[in-house]
Parts: structure tokens; C-alpha cells; sequence
């Protein structure tokens, strides 16, 4: 099976799609894997801190036991997306090629219906390959009120062999969108027992350096403004009046974060809210365990993997019923 996805972990960011990277591993008994993971074109000039970072991605590793190759594709920012599938297929058909010469895959495995199921579909078509897209949240939600982009995302439907969405709502939708429903199999994303499972509340306190009275909520995700972490700062003027030791804790990094910082300044709670940046996958699972409880804000989701993991770690969840999360809490 060949993965083909924008979404998956590199040695620059190590938490990317990681969630694709935990449903393909435990795929491995079943199938031999290789992945093909494009990343934007961008030269090797540090301009712009987020760009700058594809260019250090290398063009091919070995990823907890997967071999990614990395071909670059370009993003015009003048002309839009509608450019993308297309060039994330014109990009990576060179590693496909070698890929499908090296050994002879029975299925491409594409995740995100756009762009990357769109080039997905152009690469099985020429090499007469079927392709199986997975919906992921987004890609459905948003992309698909793009006039120019919704043309788009049906073709990807319609060619198809297989889709899978992770959430009912994303069913439901792509069924809006003329995807017939026997094509499509709700599969969830799922959560690692080992990975994830209670650990002492107190111990986990300790050595994250959190304060072992206080009443600390927590918050993990992509500091982006649809994760909803302004409003849980906003929250906490009225929740500090009832409880002046509570804590709100947010894992996670990204361009929202200065508007955060200067929030929290504004509303003077430095002292009750902690951003402590992101946190390797693997550590997470302690982060779940010392919090009293888990809250999502998000405006939008497709299946939130952060959901499933702090429920496995015994950490009651409060979110807003957005996509698949009615569905899992």
C-alpha cells in the first residue's frame, strides 16, 4: 500500500498528521507501507519562520519504520488552490514512479479529499491504481463552500474506488455533496491504550512542574483561532472570581499565540493561564493525567483525536458539539 498524504510527521515537525502515522502503523501487520508525503516548494532562505521549515524537511527519511519521501510541489499564492492538486501531482510523480517501478502496489491510500486526493486520483488513474480517499475534517467542511474548489472535491468523490470518512457529519455531508453512501465507511480515529492510560494525578503534577492544589484545565491543539483558546482565556476573568487557584493549561503551538499572549496580558492572568508550547505525542498522555479536565473550544473539527486521548487517560471532557465530537463524548 502506498500512503499518499500532506499530513504526516518529518524530522522538522514531528507532530504533523500524526494521527495518520498511528492508523497506518497499525496497518503494518496486513500490508508492506511506503509513504509519499509532499511538502510546498520553498527555497532555502529564512524569510518566514513557518515556510522556511519545509525547506529543511529532507527529501526522503525513514519515519518510525516507514520510508516518507518528500517531493516538493508548488504553492502560487496569486492564483489559489485550485492550482494545488494538480501540482502536488506534477511534483511527486517522479518518487511515485520509482516508487511503483521498486515494487508493484496494490492500492494508493490517500488522506485529505483536497488537493491531496486529487492528485491522489491522477496518480492511480495513470498507473492504473484504485485509490481510497479519507475525509479528515476540513477538507470537507471548508473547502467544499469554495465555489472554485467544490467542482473539485466531487470529481475526487465520483473517481474514487473507496472513501472513508472519519466522522458521520463528514458522511453526511459528502453524501450532500452526490458521493453515493454505500461508497463510504465511517472509520474513526483511534487511540493507542498503551500509548494513552491513567496515570497518578499527582505524580503527573510533579514532573511537569504544575502546581499540585490548584484546579487545572487543559486544553491541547494547533494555536490557530478555530481551536477556540481565546475564548477559554476569556472564561477564566469569571472562573477565577469562583476559583482563584484554577489553572488553565494549553499544550500546543502556532500563529495565534501572540494574540493569546497579549490576551492574557490584557485580562492580567499570567498567573492563571500557562501556554507551554508544543509537546512531543508521546508526552501527552501525562499532560491529560494531571489536568481535573479537558476542554475543547473549537468553532470546527473532523474527529478530535485530543478528545479520544485525554477520555482514554480518565480525564472528563468538556467540547463543543462540532463535527465528530457529538459522536465520541
Amino acid at each position: 500500500m502506498l500512503v499518499y498524504t500532506t499530513l504526516f510527521p518529518n524530522s522538522v515537525q514531528p507532530i504533523n498528521g500524526n494521527f495518520i502515522l498511528e492508523r497506518i502503523r497499525h496497518l503494518v501487520p496486513f500490508a508492506d507501507i511506503s509513504v509519499i508525503a509532499p511538502i510546498p516548494y520553498f527555497p532555502s532562505i529564512n524569510l518566514y519562520q513557518r515556510w522556511f521549515e519545509f525547506a529543511m524537511v529532507p527529501h526522503t527519511e525513514r519515519i518510525a519504520g516507514f520510508n516518507v519521501d518528500h517531493p516538493r510541489y508548488l504553492v502560487l499564492p496569486r492564483i489559489g488552490m485550485t492550482t494545488h492538486g494538480l501540482s502536488m501531482f506534477a511534483g511527486s510523480l517522479p518518487q511515485v514512479r520509482r516508487r511503483l517501478r521498486a515494487a508493484d502496489y496494490d492500492l494508493i491510500d490517500a488522506h485529505y479529499i483536497y488537493p491531496d486526493g486529487l492528485a491522489a486520483i491522477v496518480l492511480g488513474t495513470l498507473f492504473n491504481k484504485p485509490v481510497v480517499v479519507s475525509a479528515r475534517g476540513s477538507d470537507v467542511n471548508v473547502f467544499s463552500k469554495f465555489h472554485a474548489i467544490r467542482p473539485l472535491i466531487r470529481q475526487v468523490l465520483a473517481r474514487a474506488d473507496a472513501v472513508v470518512a472519519v466522522a458521520q457529519s463528514l458522511k453526511d455531508l459528502m453524501i450532500g455533496l452526490g458521493c453515493p453512501g454505500e461508497k463510504i465507511t465511517v472509520i474513526g480515529n483511534g487511540v493507542d491504550p498503551v500509548k494513552f492510560k491513567p496515570e497518578p494525578r499527582c505524580t503527573a503534577r510533579q514532573e511537569l512542574g504544575l502546581p499540585t492544589e490548584n484546579a487545572i484545565v487543559l486544553s491541547v491543539g494547533q494555536l490557530l483561532e478555530l481551536k477556540g483558546f481565546h475564548i477559554l482565556i476569556d472564561a477564566m476573568v469569571g472562573l477565577r472570581r469562583l476559583r482563584p487557584n484554577l489553572t488553565l493549561v494549553i499544550v500546543g503551538e502556532g500563529p495565534y499565540r501572540p494574540r493569546l499572549e497579549k490576551q492574557i496580558r490584557n485580562l492580567a492572568l499570567e498567573e492563571n493561564v500557562r501556554l507551554v508550547g508544543a509537546r512531543p505525542h508521546e508526552q501527552l498522555s501525562q499532560w491529560y493525567s494531571a489536568a481535573d479536565v479537558f476542554c475543547l473550544a473549537s468553532s470546527r473539527e473532523g474527529w478530535a483525536n485530543v478528545v479520544m486521548e485525554a477520555m482514554a487517560c480518565g480525564c472528563p471532557v468538556i467540547a463543543t458539539p462540532v463535527g465528530g465530537t457529538a459522536e465520541i463524548v
